[in-house]
């Protein structure tokens, strides 16, 4: 998380309009790119998400593991921000600068957790998100991800999101 935001930091310094995250371990496609920024950048969205588990060989290409838990984290998630993104821990994303103006890059989550406080910032912000299909990468990384991360942070963070929610007056969607 913290990565992140020193990215996306650096890139709209730089001038970008859109910032998004190509992760280098391997399992984002570059030739997936053009379809994760394309919404942020003709303003159909201001959160744009990679999404695996719509691809028609997810099943095939991921890890059971990863699999169930990332259906598993993804519908905990919904739930938390209200939400109806398919793939909530898919890293391919794609930030609009005006996200900035709702959400506060130095209030997000710093480790394991961040897509979901991210996901959670932008709908108490009323904000636009898109899912968009990418491609499920695997080879024979592990995950970093470890009980530790199940167990404490992750309901931390889904739990600090629905309060969030419940407790945030509705503000419109867009810009």
């Amino acid at each position: 998380g913290a990565a992140l935001r020193t990215g996306y930091r650096a890139a709209f310094e730089l001038g970008a309009d859109v910032a998004a995250v190509m992760a280098g371990d391997g399992q984002m496609h570059p030739d997936d790119l053009e379809a994760v920024v394309r919404p942020a950048a003709l303003g159909e969205a201001d959160y744009v998400k990679g999404d695996r588990l719509s691809h028609p060989e997810s099943f095939d290409r991921m890890p059971t593991v990863r699999w169930v838990g990332n259906h598993a984290l993804s519908a905990l998630t919904r739930l938390a921000t209200g939400l109806h993104v398919r793939d909530s821990q898919c890293g391919y994303t794609a930030l609009h600068r005006r996200a900035l103006e709702r959400v506060d890059l130095d209030r997000l989550w710093p480790t394991y957790g961040y897509p979901n406080d991210m996901l959670s910032r932008i709908a108490v912000a009323g904000l636009r998100v898109r899912d968009v299909p990418v491609r499920p990468l695997y080879g024979d990384e592990q995950s970093g991800i470890r009980a530790r991360h199940v167990a404490a942070c992750f309901p931390i963070v889904l739990g600090m999101g629905l309060a969030r929610r419940l407790l945030s007056p509705p503000r419109a969607a867009g810009p």
